[in-house]
């Protein structure tokens, strides 16, 4: 029977949930790199025991982490990460210049083809790639040497690139988003790159509708219509119909629209899922209640989906990339909090359960499908 593997970073450790197609019962792999900031887990498309690990720590640094048997052991790569050629400053919190430094990797976005081949987003934001499984990377610097670079700022966060979208159907089209600077695509893979921002408002920044300067939280995209993009934006759930080259409000009747995920569905590709919470001031789930909120006209309209979730006294965060969705013919919701829990939906959203509570501060949910 079909099985889904749920990839669960965190505060403190990795971990694997499995279960059979019917998403009932979980088995629970971990803590894998126990008392380690675990930013990203990512699987492989290509081959699904090929896994891959941000771990880091302020004491120890980076080290990206492999396994080749779907979790169960793992092996640290000897690649490292250095910025290519002349590295400027950018600007910092207040507007004064700060030089690039790399902190971390925030996300990785393994190729559908070569599980050998991946793309690594990184704090300070720049874009990285490996050909070799991780033993070496290399930037693709024409992002970061951008003629904007030098006005991108950090988020409350850092200064983060936290999602990569490789297009399914352009081989040489590629989608970067940072925080603060906006989203950016590249035609011709990588080789050069434009800011893609057109209608983007942002409150706080000297020219509310600049190129760049844009708190991008998560972008997400149907592989089945990918001129198709989704946005939650620091304030404001965006879409694109054309590829990233202008952008509409699709907040509708949202309580709030300020959060960090954004999902969409498997099979579906007007139905969309955001998680709102109070606001920038204040992250946690509105008035106590943990609700997922479900659109399936592309936006504008939206439901509360909240079967199996807390309705009182819960104060928890959802980070942006702690939410994800399997392929099974039901497709499957999945996200994690800053509370530890881990949630499953195995009807896209009507109702909810918990396959794993109490673990550390959640930062990443990935979900496969395994044969």
């Amino acid at each position: 029977m079909t099985g889904v593997r749920v990839l669960v970073g965190t505060r403190k450790g990795a971990f694997v949930l499995t279960a059979d197609g019917s998403r009932r019962d979980w088995q629970v792999s971990g803590p894998h790199f126990a008392g380690w900031e675990i930013y990203h887990v990512a699987g492989s498309p290509a081959e699904p025991n090929r896994l891959y690990a941000s771990q880091s720590s302020g004491w120890f640094g980076q080290v990206v982490q492999r396994s080749d048997d779907g979790g169960r052991t793992w092996a640290p790569q000897p690649g490292t990460f250095s910025y290519e050629g002349e590295v400027g400053p950018h600007q910092y919190y207040d507007g004064t210049p700060r030089p690039w430094s790399f902190t971390r990797v925030w996300h990785f976005e393994p190729t559908r083809e070569d599980p050998d081949t991946v793309y690594a987003g990184v704090e300070d934001a720049a874009l990285f790639r490996t050909t070799d499984g991780g033993a070496s990377w290399q930037e693709l610097p024409a992002l970061r040497q951008h003629r904007t670079g030098p006005d991108w700022a950090p988020g409350a966060g850092g200064m983060c690139l936290h999602t990569i979208i490789l297009d399914p159907k352009k081989a040489d089209r590629i989608y970067a988003a940072i925080s603060a600077a906006g989203v950016f695509r590249s035609d011709d893979a990588g080789a050069s790159w434009r800011p893609i921002n057109q209608g983007l408002h942002s409150e706080g920044i000297p020219d509310q509708q600049a190129e760049v300067g844009h708190c991008v939280h998560h972008v997400a995209q149907h592989p089945d219509r990918p001129d198709v993009l989704y946005m939650q934006k620091h304030w404001d759930v965006m879409r694109s119909n054309d590829s990233g080259e202008s952008w509409t409000e699709i907040s509708g009747n949202l309580p709030t629209d300020f959060g960090f995920p954004i999902a969409v569905h498997a099979h579906e590709p007007d139905t969309v899922y955001v998680l709102p919470i109070t606001s920038d001031a204040n992250h946690v789930v509105m008035d106590g209640k943990l609700r997922v909120y479900r659109s399936r006209t592309g936006g504008h309209e939206w439901e509360p989906l909240t079967a199996g979730l807390p309705q009182q006294n819960c104060y928890v965060n959802v980070l942006r990339d702690a939410m994800a969705v399997d392929t099974l013919d039901e497709c499957g919701l999945y996200f994690g909090t800053t509370g530890g829990q881990v949630y499953a939906s195995a009807d896209s959203g009507d109702s909810w359960a918990p396959i794993v509570r109490d673990l550390p501060a959640v930062l990443s949910v990935e979900v496969q499908t395994l044969p």
